[in-house]
């Protein structure tokens, strides 16, 4: 990212809102399409419907999370490989370890809404945007002050005794301490990203300078060299910041594989009540695909064209982010996932029960979920064989943008059945995430 990070970062928050199921904040209009003769119909869900559904859910949520785990201690291990061998070659390899890493962790995104628990640990691990110039050196366009964010600019890898809230701070060790309690969203500013998979990534590509042009961030392997090859300055404590976060990401994930294991808080909190769990499932399909997903990772960004909206912004890779975020979304519904190994987690699914009980619902949201990968799968193959994300929300890119809008199309068309299936299990209410982008677009401009 580049200058403004925190004032868009703030913008993002502020269009951020949370609506009652009933159309994501169309409370008049029937999904276009629905049949009329589903809307009637209803299946009163029971505890021993439920239960297997939700079991099967916290079974797919601690293998994607192991999954995560799994890739991150590859990645893990290959940072240490360019810490001790700083070359293009081992930084290549380290970059791909991370987004290898990204595959898996992409695809838990809908457990974090529904779970306020997961939501809360989320932050640590995957918050976004960051100003970089918290971490380490930016460019002169970067600029030096933001009036959202004291700490704009202060380059801790640098600065061994940074000014916080007017203290110094000893900072003379990078630590994982440092990182998560001192830094991590200090002043009370999100921007201030310390910590998770942006922060590594951020270490590894550095700044892309590119706005909506083609290219990435072009950090030099030589940013992590000793002596006289260092380049950047301040190399050791740039390895240092590397492995202090990577060791908290790892530190992270460990902790959310065990929350989703057999006696884990998440899982208990699903299981002991698994009607008002399936509850929760549906809430978080629907607020990924909707909100999150197609308001403010999507349309926020092809609205203001600036690639500090992009997800995964020093590396270039949000195509294969919202892509994975979906391919999330598909397998939870229907309650199957294909773990990194190849083996498969597959159970009773909310796919099964609306089969079964809604036919008419069912091949609704069966089309709508198909069609949403579909249009994802074409984003993310644009994004690996024309052009980046960024490029493709640039003014002036009409094609790219139609890719764009389609995915945040079938993503709304996406929610919609999925709210009636709220109805029609006789959930009583749900809340789904949603957007002034989407729902009230002139509110990003005032």
């Amino acid at each position: 990212m580049r200058a403004g990070a925190s004032v868009k970062a703030a913008l993002a928050t502020a269009l951020a809102s949370t609506l009652m199921v009933a159309g994501c904040g169309n409370d008049s209009s029937e999904p276009e399409g629905a049949a009329s003769t589903e809307q009637s119909a209803t299946y009163e869900l029971t505890a021993a419907a439920a239960s297997p559904i939700v079991a099967n859910y916290a079974d797919i949520a601690e293998a994607k999370y192991g999954d995560s785990l799994i890739a991150a201690r590859a990645l893990a291990e290959a940072l240490e490989t360019l810490i001790a061998e700083p070359t293009e070659s081992s930084l290549a390899a380290a970059r791909q370890s991370w987004l290898d890493a990204r595959v898996p962790y992409q695809q838990t995104e809908a457990f974090r809404f529904g779970n306020p628990l997961i939501d809360d640990w989320e932050g640590r691990v995957n918050a976004w945007p960051l100003d970089e110039g918290l971490i380490d050196y930016v460019d002169a366009s970067y600029g030096q002050q933001s009036d959202a964010n004291p700490l704009y600019s202060v380059n801790v890898i640098a600065n061994a005794a940074p000014l916080i809230n007017g203290e110094a701070v000893d900072a003379a060790e990078i630590s994982g301490e440092l990182l998560r309690d001192v830094l991590h969203e200090a002043g009370s500013v999100e921007a201030n990203v310390a910590t998770g998979y942006h922060a590594i990534e951020f270490l590894l590509w550095g700044q892309d300078l590119n706005g909506t042009g083609p290219g990435a961030g072009s950090r030099p392997a030589t940013d992590f060299a000793v002596g006289d090859d260092c380049t950047g300055g301040n190399c050791d404590r740039r390895a240092a910041y590397l492995r202090a976060a990577t060791a908290l990401l790892l530190e992270d994930l460990e902790n959310v594989v065990a929350l989703w294991g057999e006696q884990g808080e998440a899982r208990l909190n699903l299981t002991r009540d698994p009607v008002t769990g399936v509850n929760a499932m549906i809430s978080g399909l629907g607020s990924l695909s909707y909100g999150e997903l197609a308001g403010e990772r999507m349309k926020l960004g092809m609205l203001l064209h600036d690639p500090e909206e992009e997800h995964d912004c020093f590396s270039d890779n949000t195509h294969n982010s919202h892509y994975y975020n979906q391919v999330g979304i598909r397998n939870i519904y229907r309650g199957s996932y294909r773990r990194i190994d190849g083996s498969e987690i597959s159970g009773p699914s909310l796919a099964a029960l609306a089969a079964e009980h809604l036919p008419t619902l069912s091949q609704e949201i069966d089309a709508a979920i198909a069609a949403a990968t579909e249009a994802l799968t074409a984003l993310k193959e644009r994004g690996d064989s024309v052009e980046a994300y960024d490029q493709m929300i640039a003014e002036g890119n009409t094609e790219g943008q139609q890719v764009i809008e389609a995915g945040v199309n079938a993503l709304i068309a996406q929610t919609r059945p999925l709210e009636q299936l709220v109805a029609a299990l006789n959930l009583g209410s749900v809340y789904i995430e949603g957007s002034d982008v989407l729902d009230n677009p002139a509110a990003v401009f005032q």
